[in-house]
């Protein structure tokens, strides 16, 4: 791959995967029923499952010295072009405690790592971004991004991801969607959105694509101010959200790439999601570009 289609910046992490029953009250402990180790992070897993999809992807993302061989080998091997996966002195990788109910709900603890300060170590990922004619910006430090957004020209998205509620604030959201053609959030961060952005619902924001994804509800995209709702694509079994909405993002550029619209692109980035949650880990159940058309055939032929 000599020219990436999409640029994705975000973090690369190790996800240590936990189901319990249910959350223990404050003080108390409960049994986990099933736990595994996987790579992940929003950065690894939009990059990788968009790879997979046939999207020539670059991930620009910095890791600990300790980042796990194994996993830059996998992320390579996905076909995803990692030149600008920079190792960090002084850092341990990212690492994500998530932990799954039985009612699907989650909660995390999330050790950021270099890319939670990417102003401080001051190295511009920047070479891949300005090949690409789509870069994605997820997770990760919101002055750094800004100060990479001045220096690219093409298509934009910006996805805080759980980030929003406590590293973004209106300043920093603002600017950042001052360059950007696209937001990406779910329902519980499109309240954090809305209140900083000072508007009544993100259908209020003014900008050519707007999409609020609402789990097994389906999602709620405006594209050019006109609103499209999306269907949740039934898997054949839910097993562990995490990573769904990556995959989904994933999906949204792989439709694009493929030479579909935006509006059909939101119904295979729905059909992408379907897939991921049918296994532990984000990247274990990623399908195939086959897979997404057998399952989305008939959602798309009802659009």
């Amino acid at each position: 791959m000599s020219q990436p289609f999409l640029a994705v910046y975000g973090h690369v992490a190790i996800d240590q995967i936990l189901t319990v029953a249910r959350f223990p009250e404050n003080n108390t402990s409960v049994d986990v029923t099933e736990k595994s180790t996987h790579l992940g992070g929003t950065g690894a897993n939009i990059a990788v499952t968009a790879a997979r999809l046939g999207v020539p992807t670059a991930l620009c993302a910095l890791v600990g010295a300790d980042f796990p061989k194994t996993f830059e080998e996998s992320i390579s091997e996905a076909g995803v072009l990692i030149d600008e996966l920079v190792k960090v002195d002084g850092y341990d990788t990212s690492q994500a405690i998530v932990v799954s109910d039985d009612a699907m709900d989650q909660k995390v603890l999330f050790y950021q790592g270099p890319q939670g300060y990417a102003s401080k170590i001051g190295i511009d990922l920047l070479k891949n971004a300005k090949m690409s004619q789509h870069v994605h910006f997820c997770t990760g430090d919101p002055g750094y991004y800004i100060s990479l957004m001045n220096e690219i020209e093409c298509p934009m998205a910006i996805d805080p991801a759980q980030e929003i509620h406590r590293i973004w604030n209106p300043d920093s959201l603002k600017m950042a969607l001052a360059h950007c053609d696209s937001l990406f959030c779910n329902r519980f961060e499109a309240e954090s959105v809305v209140k900083y952005l000072g508007v009544d619902s993100v259908a209020d924001i003014d900008k050519p694509l707007v999409v609020c994804t609402c789990g097994a509800k389906g999602s709620d995209a405006y594209i050019d101010g006109e609103h499209f709702h999306i269907p949740a694509i039934p898997a054949e079994n839910t097993v562990d959200p995490t990573g769904a909405g990556d995959a989904y993002r994933a999906g949204y550029y792989a439709g694009l790439y493929h030479g579909f619209e935006v509006h059909e692109s939101l119904v295979i980035a729905a059909t992408v999601s379907s897939f991921v949650v049918e296994d532990y880990g984000a990247l274990t159940a990623a399908p195939t570009w086959g897979d997404v058309l057998e399952r989305a055939g008939k959602y798309l032929r009802d659009i």
